[in-house]
Protein backbone atom coordinates (compact mmCIF):
# COMPACT_ATOMS: atom_id res chain seq x y z
CA UNK A 1 0.00 0.00 0.00
CA UNK A 2 0.91 3.48 -0.62
CA UNK A 3 -0.40 6.20 2.24
CA UNK A 4 -0.55 9.79 1.60
CA UNK A 5 -0.99 11.09 5.45
CA UNK A 6 -1.69 14.83 5.47
CA UNK A 7 -0.75 16.63 8.86
CA UNK A 8 -0.99 20.05 9.76
CA UNK A 9 2.26 19.66 12.50
CA UNK A 10 5.42 17.15 11.86
CA UNK A 11 8.87 17.52 12.83
CA UNK A 12 10.86 19.80 13.89
CA UNK A 13 7.58 20.56 15.52
CA UNK A 14 7.04 18.25 18.27
CA UNK A 15 3.68 16.99 20.17
CA UNK A 16 1.47 14.37 20.80
CA UNK A 17 0.11 14.47 17.25
CA UNK A 18 3.75 14.38 15.95
CA UNK A 19 4.59 11.70 17.48
CA UNK A 20 1.88 9.63 16.04
CA UNK A 21 2.52 10.37 12.92
CA UNK A 22 6.18 9.73 13.34
CA UNK A 23 5.55 6.11 14.85
CA UNK A 24 3.09 4.97 12.79
CA UNK A 25 4.42 5.81 9.64
CA UNK A 26 7.94 4.38 10.96
CA UNK A 27 6.40 1.32 11.69
CA UNK A 28 4.11 0.88 8.28
CA UNK A 29 7.43 1.60 6.25
CA UNK A 30 8.73 -1.48 8.03
CA UNK A 31 6.28 -3.81 7.43
CA UNK A 32 6.73 -2.62 3.76
CA UNK A 33 4.37 0.01 3.16
CA UNK A 34 5.03 2.99 1.65
CA UNK A 35 4.32 6.50 3.57
CA UNK A 36 4.63 9.80 1.95
CA UNK A 37 3.43 12.69 4.33
CA UNK A 38 2.30 16.28 3.75
CA UNK A 39 3.02 18.84 6.22
CA UNK A 40 4.22 22.17 7.02
CA UNK A 41 7.29 24.06 6.32
CA UNK A 42 8.76 24.97 9.46
CA UNK A 43 11.40 27.79 7.26
CA UNK A 44 14.39 25.65 7.80
CA UNK A 45 13.08 22.33 6.54
CA UNK A 46 15.62 20.22 4.45
CA UNK A 47 14.40 18.14 1.52
CA UNK A 48 13.35 14.82 2.44
CA UNK A 49 12.75 11.84 1.16
CA UNK A 50 8.77 10.71 1.48
CA UNK A 51 8.18 14.41 2.71
CA UNK A 52 6.57 17.13 0.81
CA UNK A 53 6.31 20.31 2.54
CA UNK A 54 3.81 23.43 2.44
CA UNK A 55 5.25 26.81 2.63
CA UNK A 56 3.40 28.44 5.94
CA UNK A 57 3.38 31.23 8.38
CA UNK A 58 4.07 31.12 11.71
CA UNK A 59 0.62 31.17 14.13
CA UNK A 60 -0.01 34.51 15.64
CA UNK A 61 -0.69 33.03 19.28
CA UNK A 62 1.83 29.62 18.96
CA UNK A 63 4.69 30.45 17.36
CA UNK A 64 6.38 27.52 17.53
CA UNK A 65 3.62 26.56 15.55
CA UNK A 66 3.40 26.84 11.95
CA UNK A 67 -0.17 27.28 9.36
CA UNK A 68 0.75 25.50 6.33
CA UNK A 69 -1.07 27.30 3.11
CA UNK A 70 -2.84 24.55 1.29
CA UNK A 71 -2.44 25.41 -1.55
CA UNK A 72 -0.86 23.49 -4.46
CA UNK A 73 -2.54 22.97 -8.08
CA UNK A 74 -0.47 20.53 -9.30
CA UNK A 75 -1.38 18.03 -5.96
CA UNK A 76 -3.92 15.62 -8.11
CA UNK A 77 -1.77 14.81 -10.81
CA UNK A 78 1.40 14.33 -8.09
CA UNK A 79 -0.62 12.07 -6.16
CA UNK A 80 -1.36 9.93 -9.13
CA UNK A 81 1.69 9.79 -10.07
CA UNK A 82 2.78 8.48 -6.41
CA UNK A 83 0.75 5.73 -6.63
CA UNK A 84 -1.10 6.90 -3.75
CA UNK A 85 -3.99 4.60 -2.69
CA UNK A 86 -5.06 5.77 0.10
CA UNK A 87 -4.89 9.15 2.24
CA UNK A 88 -5.24 9.66 6.38
CA UNK A 89 -5.54 13.26 7.34
CA UNK A 90 -4.69 14.12 10.81
CA UNK A 91 -6.68 17.60 11.44
CA UNK A 92 -10.14 18.75 9.92
CA UNK A 93 -8.06 21.87 9.53
CA UNK A 94 -5.59 23.39 6.56
CA UNK A 95 -3.92 20.39 5.21
CA UNK A 96 -6.43 17.99 6.71
CA UNK A 97 -9.17 19.85 5.11
CA UNK A 98 -6.98 20.03 1.56
CA UNK A 99 -6.11 15.41 2.12
CA UNK A 100 -10.21 15.52 2.16
CA UNK A 101 -10.38 17.50 -1.02
CA UNK A 102 -7.25 15.01 -2.83
CA UNK A 103 -9.40 11.35 -1.73
CA UNK A 104 -12.22 13.16 -2.94
CA UNK A 105 -11.27 14.01 -6.24
CA UNK A 106 -9.55 11.67 -7.01
CA UNK A 107 -11.95 8.78 -5.51
CA UNK A 108 -8.96 6.98 -2.57
CA UNK A 109 -10.87 6.38 0.82
CA UNK A 110 -9.92 8.90 3.34
CA UNK A 111 -9.49 8.46 6.94
CA UNK A 112 -8.96 10.79 9.96
CA UNK A 113 -7.38 10.12 13.01
CA UNK A 114 -9.27 12.90 16.05
CA UNK A 115 -6.33 13.36 18.18
CA UNK A 116 -7.76 16.43 19.67
CA UNK A 117 -10.52 17.41 21.81
CA UNK A 118 -10.42 21.25 19.82
CA UNK A 119 -13.74 22.29 21.88
CA UNK A 120 -11.14 22.28 24.88
CA UNK A 121 -8.96 24.41 23.18
CA UNK A 122 -11.20 27.43 23.19
CA UNK A 123 -9.31 29.72 25.34
CA UNK A 124 -6.63 30.63 23.03
CA UNK A 125 -10.01 32.51 21.36
CA UNK A 126 -11.29 34.41 24.47
CA UNK A 127 -14.49 35.69 22.40
CA UNK A 128 -17.69 33.56 23.61
CA UNK A 129 -15.48 30.56 24.29
CA UNK A 130 -18.80 28.30 24.86
CA UNK A 131 -20.63 29.01 22.14
CA UNK A 132 -17.17 28.89 19.59
CA UNK A 133 -16.40 25.27 21.68
CA UNK A 134 -20.41 24.35 20.34
CA UNK A 135 -19.40 25.28 17.10
CA UNK A 136 -15.91 23.48 16.75
CA UNK A 137 -17.29 20.74 17.87
CA UNK A 138 -19.67 20.21 15.35
CA UNK A 139 -17.31 20.93 13.08
CA UNK A 140 -14.52 18.17 13.43
CA UNK A 141 -17.60 15.99 14.09
CA UNK A 142 -19.00 16.45 10.77
CA UNK A 143 -15.34 16.29 9.05
CA UNK A 144 -15.10 13.24 10.22
CA UNK A 145 -18.60 12.10 8.82
CA UNK A 146 -16.74 12.82 5.88
CA UNK A 147 -14.49 10.30 5.79
CA UNK A 148 -14.77 6.49 5.43
CA UNK A 149 -12.96 5.56 8.44
CA UNK A 150 -12.39 7.44 11.91
CA UNK A 151 -9.74 6.44 14.12
CA UNK A 152 -9.75 7.14 17.94
CA UNK A 153 -6.78 6.69 20.56
CA UNK A 154 -9.03 4.92 22.99
CA UNK A 155 -12.76 3.54 23.22
CA UNK A 156 -13.80 6.48 25.30
CA UNK A 157 -12.93 8.81 22.76
CA UNK A 158 -14.66 6.35 20.18
CA UNK A 159 -17.71 7.30 22.44
CA UNK A 160 -17.42 10.75 22.69
CA UNK A 161 -17.73 10.81 18.77
CA UNK A 162 -20.71 8.37 18.45
CA UNK A 163 -22.48 10.45 20.88
CA UNK A 164 -21.90 13.62 19.96
CA UNK A 165 -23.25 12.48 16.32
CA UNK A 166 -20.45 10.27 14.32
CA UNK A 167 -22.14 8.18 11.94
CA UNK A 168 -19.20 6.70 10.41
CA UNK A 169 -17.01 3.84 11.41
CA UNK A 170 -14.77 4.56 14.07
CA UNK A 171 -12.02 2.16 15.60
CA UNK A 172 -10.14 2.41 18.48
CA UNK A 173 -6.04 2.32 17.32
CA UNK A 174 -3.67 4.15 20.26
CA UNK A 175 -0.47 5.29 18.85
CA UNK A 176 2.05 2.64 19.86
CA UNK A 177 5.01 2.88 21.73
CA UNK A 178 8.48 1.75 20.78
CA UNK A 179 9.73 -0.40 23.87
CA UNK A 180 13.16 -0.85 22.38
CA UNK A 181 13.79 2.85 23.20
CA UNK A 182 13.36 2.07 26.99
CA UNK A 183 15.96 -1.34 26.97
CA UNK A 184 19.13 -0.10 28.59
CA UNK A 185 18.72 3.74 29.44
CA UNK A 186 20.79 5.51 32.51
CA UNK A 187 18.19 6.16 35.15
CA UNK A 188 20.57 8.92 36.66
CA UNK A 189 21.42 10.95 33.24
CA UNK A 190 18.27 13.32 34.27
CA UNK A 191 19.86 14.18 37.82
CA UNK A 192 23.48 14.31 36.36
CA UNK A 193 22.03 16.85 33.56
CA UNK A 194 19.47 18.81 36.01
CA UNK A 195 22.41 18.54 38.67
CA UNK A 196 19.41 17.51 40.78
CA UNK A 197 20.64 16.16 45.00
CA UNK A 198 21.25 12.53 44.89
CA UNK A 199 18.17 12.12 47.92
CA UNK A 200 15.91 13.84 46.22
CA UNK A 201 12.22 11.98 44.96
CA UNK A 202 11.72 12.96 41.49
CA UNK A 203 8.20 13.82 40.46
CA UNK A 204 7.92 14.34 36.50
CA UNK A 205 5.22 16.23 34.15
CA UNK A 206 5.65 15.95 30.93
CA UNK A 207 3.84 17.99 28.68
CA UNK A 208 2.65 22.21 27.24
CA UNK A 209 2.98 24.33 29.44
CA UNK A 210 -0.55 25.74 28.42
CA UNK A 211 -3.56 26.07 30.04
CA UNK A 212 -5.19 22.96 28.65
CA UNK A 213 -2.82 20.99 30.43
CA UNK A 214 -4.34 21.83 34.55
CA UNK A 215 -0.40 22.36 35.23
CA UNK A 216 -1.59 24.95 38.17
CA UNK A 217 -3.10 21.90 39.61
CA UNK A 218 -0.69 20.02 39.61
CA UNK A 219 2.13 22.31 41.48
CA UNK A 220 -0.80 23.16 44.28
CA UNK A 221 -1.01 19.35 44.95
CA UNK A 222 3.12 19.06 44.76
CA UNK A 223 2.87 21.89 46.69
CA UNK A 224 0.95 20.15 49.23
CA UNK A 225 2.95 17.35 49.24
CA UNK A 226 6.18 19.21 49.44
CA UNK A 227 5.21 20.41 52.40
CA UNK A 228 4.72 17.17 54.65
CA UNK A 229 8.17 15.17 52.36
CA UNK A 230 10.93 17.91 51.87
CA UNK A 231 12.92 15.59 49.92
CA UNK A 232 10.19 16.00 46.99
CA UNK A 233 11.28 17.79 43.60
CA UNK A 234 8.66 18.18 40.67
CA UNK A 235 10.15 18.77 37.08
CA UNK A 236 8.35 19.88 34.60
CA UNK A 237 9.45 18.81 30.80
CA UNK A 238 7.86 21.16 28.25
CA UNK A 239 7.79 24.82 27.37
CA UNK A 240 4.34 26.66 26.17
CA UNK A 241 3.14 30.32 26.74
CA UNK A 242 1.64 30.30 30.51
CA UNK A 243 5.59 29.41 32.00
CA UNK A 244 5.87 32.61 32.79
CA UNK A 245 3.01 32.56 34.95
CA UNK A 246 3.94 28.98 36.60
CA UNK A 247 6.83 30.18 38.00
CA UNK A 248 5.29 32.90 39.52
CA UNK A 249 2.95 30.57 41.02
CA UNK A 250 6.07 28.14 42.38
CA UNK A 251 6.97 31.65 43.86
CA UNK A 252 3.69 32.25 45.65
CA UNK A 253 3.02 28.95 46.86
CA UNK A 254 6.48 28.82 48.23
CA UNK A 255 7.92 25.70 46.13
CA UNK A 256 9.83 27.83 44.21
CA UNK A 257 13.34 26.05 45.10
CA UNK A 258 11.78 22.67 44.84
CA UNK A 259 10.21 22.83 41.13
CA UNK A 260 12.61 22.64 37.66
CA UNK A 261 11.22 24.24 34.41
CA UNK A 262 13.45 21.69 32.54
CA UNK A 263 12.19 23.24 29.09
CA UNK A 264 12.03 20.37 25.96
CA UNK A 265 14.27 17.64 25.59
CA UNK A 266 14.76 15.96 21.99
CA UNK A 267 12.93 12.94 21.27
CA UNK A 268 15.57 10.92 21.69
CA UNK A 269 16.58 11.91 24.74
CA UNK A 270 13.28 11.56 26.24
CA UNK A 271 13.58 7.60 27.95
CA UNK A 272 16.23 8.64 30.10
CA UNK A 273 14.27 11.94 31.24
CA UNK A 274 11.64 9.26 32.25
CA UNK A 275 13.66 7.06 33.74
CA UNK A 276 15.61 9.45 35.66
CA UNK A 277 12.08 10.11 37.84
CA UNK A 278 10.49 8.06 40.62
CA UNK A 279 6.56 9.43 39.59
CA UNK A 280 4.89 10.63 36.55
CA UNK A 281 1.85 13.27 37.51
CA UNK A 282 -0.87 14.51 35.26
CA UNK A 283 -3.43 16.48 35.28
CA UNK A 284 -4.74 17.22 32.33
CA UNK A 285 -8.70 16.80 31.05
CA UNK A 286 -7.94 16.75 27.89
CA UNK A 287 -6.30 14.35 26.53
CA UNK A 288 -7.62 11.79 23.68
CA UNK A 289 -4.90 9.60 24.45
CA UNK A 290 -2.39 10.84 26.90
CA UNK A 291 0.73 9.12 25.08
CA UNK A 292 3.11 10.59 27.89
CA UNK A 293 1.65 8.10 30.78
CA UNK A 294 2.16 5.29 28.30
CA UNK A 295 6.00 6.15 28.04
CA UNK A 296 6.68 6.77 31.59
CA UNK A 297 5.13 3.43 32.35
CA UNK A 298 7.37 1.82 29.63
CA UNK A 299 9.99 3.46 31.49
CA UNK A 300 9.25 1.80 34.77
CA UNK A 301 7.44 4.99 36.66
CA UNK A 302 3.88 4.55 38.26
CA UNK A 303 1.63 7.10 37.80
CA UNK A 304 -0.59 9.41 38.93
CA UNK A 305 -3.59 10.76 36.66
CA UNK A 306 -6.58 12.50 36.98
CA UNK A 307 -9.34 10.27 35.72
CA UNK A 308 -10.58 11.60 32.28
CA UNK A 309 -11.67 10.92 28.95
CA UNK A 310 -8.74 9.54 27.23
CA UNK A 311 -6.28 9.20 30.27
CA UNK A 312 -8.54 6.44 31.96
CA UNK A 313 -7.67 3.85 29.19
CA UNK A 314 -3.96 4.09 30.39
CA UNK A 315 -3.77 3.79 33.82
CA UNK A 316 -5.04 0.48 35.63
CA UNK A 317 -6.08 1.66 38.22
CA UNK A 318 -4.06 0.27 41.44
CA UNK A 319 -2.31 -1.69 39.73
CA UNK A 320 0.28 0.43 37.32
CA UNK A 321 -0.96 3.71 39.25
CA UNK A 322 -3.62 5.54 40.20
CA UNK A 323 -6.55 7.06 38.51
CA UNK A 324 -8.21 9.93 40.67
CA UNK A 325 -11.40 12.56 40.46
CA UNK A 326 -10.32 16.15 39.98
CA UNK A 327 -10.10 17.44 43.43
CA UNK A 328 -6.77 18.16 45.15
CA UNK A 329 -6.93 15.96 47.95
CA UNK A 330 -7.33 12.89 46.25
CA UNK A 331 -5.02 13.82 43.68
CA UNK A 332 -2.22 15.08 46.74
CA UNK A 333 -3.17 12.14 48.52
CA UNK A 334 -2.10 9.62 45.93
CA UNK A 335 0.77 11.06 45.54
CA UNK A 336 2.06 11.45 49.16
CA UNK A 337 1.14 7.52 49.74
CA UNK A 338 3.87 6.74 46.31
CA UNK A 339 6.22 9.42 48.04
CA UNK A 340 6.39 7.77 51.66
CA UNK A 341 6.00 4.26 49.85
CA UNK A 342 9.19 3.31 47.93
CA UNK A 343 8.09 -0.67 47.47
CA UNK A 344 5.24 0.58 46.35
CA UNK A 345 6.28 2.49 43.54
CA UNK A 346 8.75 -0.69 42.46
CA UNK A 347 5.87 -2.59 42.14
CA UNK A 348 3.47 -0.44 40.22
CA UNK A 349 6.25 0.51 38.17
CA UNK A 350 7.61 -3.04 37.17
CA UNK A 351 3.37 -3.62 36.38
CA UNK A 352 3.37 -0.49 34.48
CA UNK A 353 6.25 -1.57 32.39
CA UNK A 354 4.57 -5.08 31.66
CA UNK A 355 1.55 -3.28 30.80
CA UNK A 356 2.66 -0.90 28.47
CA UNK A 357 3.93 -4.07 26.18
CA UNK A 358 0.54 -3.96 24.95
CA UNK A 359 0.87 -0.22 23.54
CA UNK A 360 4.09 -1.45 21.04
CA UNK A 361 4.30 0.51 18.17
CA UNK A 362 4.35 -2.57 15.44
CA UNK A 363 1.47 -4.19 17.27
CA UNK A 364 -0.75 -0.74 16.60
CA UNK A 365 0.94 -0.24 13.21
CA UNK A 366 -0.49 -3.98 11.90
CA UNK A 367 -4.06 -3.03 13.01
CA UNK A 368 -4.11 -0.02 11.64
CA UNK A 369 -2.51 -1.50 8.36
CA UNK A 370 -4.98 -4.18 8.62
CA UNK A 371 -7.91 -1.61 8.87
CA UNK A 372 -6.40 0.40 5.56
CA UNK A 373 -6.44 -3.38 3.64
CA UNK A 374 -10.13 -3.72 4.71
CA UNK A 375 -11.04 -0.31 3.38
CA UNK A 376 -9.11 -0.90 0.12
CA UNK A 377 -11.07 -4.47 -0.38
Amino acid sequence: MHIGVFTDSYLPYTSGVVRSVVTFSRELRNLGHRVTIFAPDYGNCQPEKDIYRFRAIKAPTFKEFALAIPVAPGLPRTLRRLGVDLIHVHSPFLLGRLGARMARKLGLPLVATYHTLYEEYVHYFPLAPRLLGRVVRNYTISFCNRCQLVIAPTHNIAHYLQENGLRVPVVSIPTGIDLERFQGIDPTWLRRHLELPGEAIILLHAGRLGQEKNITFVLQAFARVHQEVSQTHLVLVGSGPLQGELKHQTRTLGIAGAVTFAGSFPFEEMPAVYAGADLFIFASVTETQGLVIGEAKAAGLPVVAVKARGVQEMVDDGRDGYLTPLDLDAFSSRIRELVLDSHLRTELGRQGRLNAVSLAAATMARRLADQYQELLR
